[in-house]
C-alpha cells in the first residue's frame, strides 16, 4: 500500500488549499480513510474521515471549513479546505484503515501513512 500527498502549499489567512491523496494497493471504498496535521511538538490530529458509505466526520475545529471526499474510480481521497486559518498551519497526513471508523480519532487506528504535505497559512 502507498500513499502520496500533493496540494500543499502557502496560502493567505481566509484562503483554500485543495489537498489530494493518490492510493495505490487498496481500494478506498472498503478502507477508513482519514486526514491529519501535526506541528512540531504536538501529537498528531485528526481532521477528517470517510468510509466505504461516504460518511464523514469532522472535529469541531474544521467543520463546516474542511470537506472530505474520496474518488473509487480512481482511488484518491481529497480534502478542501476552505477559510484557512493560521493555526491550520501543520504538515498534513492521508491515512488508511482496513477496520471501522470508528476510532478514526486515534492515529493508532491507522496502519497506513503518506509522507505528508506542508500548509503554511500566513496571517
Amino acid at each position: 500500500v502507498q500513499l502520496v500527498e500533493s496540494g500543499g502549499g502557502s496560502v493567505p489567512s481566509g484562503g483554500s488549499l485543495r489537498l489530494s491523496c493518490l492510493t495505490r494497493g487498496l481500494n478506498v471504498y472498503r478502507f477508513c480513510m482519514g486526514w491529519f496535521r501535526q506541528v512540531p511538538g504536538k501529537e498528531r490530529e485528526g481532521v477528517a474521515s470517510i468510509n466505504g458509505d461516504g460518511r464523514t466526520s469532522y472535529p469541531d475545529s474544521v467543520k463546516g471549513r474542511f470537506t472530505i471526499s474520496q474518488n473509487n474510480a480512481d482511488n484518491t481521497m481529497h480534502l478542501h479546505m476552505t477559510t484557512l486559518k493560521v493555526e491550520d498551519t501543520a504538515m498534513y497526513y492521508c491515512a488508511a484503515s482496513s477496520g471501522a471508523c470508528g476510532t478514526w480519532r486515534s492515529q493508532m487506528t491507522f496502519g497506513y501513512w503518506g509522507q505528508g504535505t506542508q500548509v503554511i497559512v500566513s496571517s
